[in-house]
């Protein structure tokens, strides 16, 4: 009885009925992939990408919240030039910022310097959790502690002025001095963070170098200027960006301690926008002022960047 060829199937069939498995795995990782991003792509839509679109159509709208909508062109942002309560606003965020520049920026720096010196390991700790300290505690428990502070009658800092001969200052009340208090709690508040980062710098300076620089005879200054500045140059940049976006939304310190007076002299911009939103009902109106506030505040941060160039140096 002759043999029987059996047939089989090619091999290639056989690969084709059971599936690529590099294929399967492919999709399975890009599966996976995708369950990863997803939550943070679905905040992005709903909390950032969503509230910035409606933004932008409630500030060409006339909207109080409970009617709807009227359209109202660009009538919202006329009205901003003839504004004079945020042209005062604006005048007060802008000398927050160039005080947080640079009062946060050289504090930190300055005591970066100290700190970075030849102290013990144990003493180096105590310091860097002392001014760091500050930046952990909510700016709402800082504003009010400062406010106690400041009191005409009863704060300590009239009670020690007292002590050295001084009078006493109005310090909350008054509009000479009012914007000040502001500035001094922000800037207590924020050196710490700024501080930690010029720190790390620091510490990646070479001491080869400066070493060098001191053989060659180059005093502090000089050292200063031309040795550490430009190595800690990139640190220095990041913290004046960040400054200069978390001033131009100064809100909390403002009010908690003045609630914007006496007047204006104190209101920033996103208190009057809050205000605008949440007190007078002009949704559509304080739409605009906050989309001339992102403006501003993006148009501040690429100058930086563009300005760079010059004077940011990388290894």
């Amino acid at each position: 009885m002759a043999d029987t060829a059996v047939a089989r199937p090619p091999a290639d069939a056989s690969a084709a009925s059971a599936g690529d498995p590099g294929k399967s795995r492919r999709r399975r990782e890009a599966l996976n992939g995708y369950l990863f991003v997803g939550p943070s792509v679905i905040g992005f839509l709903v909390f950032i990408l969503g509230p910035l679109l409606a933004v932008i159509y409630f500030s060409f709208t006339r909207y109080d919240a409970i009617s709807p909508p009227q359209w109202r062109g660009l009538a919202n942002f006329e009205r901003l030039f003839t504004d004079d309560r945020l042209r005062e606003a604006y005048l007060n965020t802008l000398i927050y910022v160039a005080a947080a520049v640079i009062l946060i920026n050289g504090i930190a720096l300055l005591l970066a310097v100290l700190i970075n010196q030849r102290l013990p390991k144990p003493l180096t700790l105590i310091f860097r959790s002392v001014y760091f300290f500050p930046s952990l505690v909510s700016l709402v428990y800082v504003s009010l502690i400062w406010q106690a502070l400041f009191q005409r009658d009863t704060g300590l800092v009239n009670y020690y002025l007292d002590t050295v001969g001084g009078d006493p200052v109005n310090w909350l009340n008054s509009t000479s001095t009012s914007r000040w208090t502001v500035v001094i709690v922000d800037t207590w508040r924020n050196v710490g963070f700024a501080m930690l980062i010029y720190v790390a710098a620091l510490q990646d300076v070479p001491k080869a170098l400066t070493e060098a620089a001191r053989l060659d005879g180059a005093g502090v200054i000089t050292l200063f200027r031309r040795i550490i500045v430009p190595m800690i140059s990139q640190a220095i940049f990041f913290n004046v960006t960040i400054t200069v976006i978390g001033a131009f939304q100064i809100y909390e310190s403002v009010i908690v301690l003045t609630s914007g007076g006496p007047g204006d002299s104190t209101r920033s911009v996103v208190m009057y926008l809050a205000e605008q939103a949440f007190s007078s009902f002009q949704v559509g109106y304080a739409s605009a002022i906050a989309i001339t506030l992102f403006l501003i505040i993006l148009a501040a941060t690429l100058i930086q960047f563009r300005i760079r160039r010059s004077w940011v140096h990388y290894e």
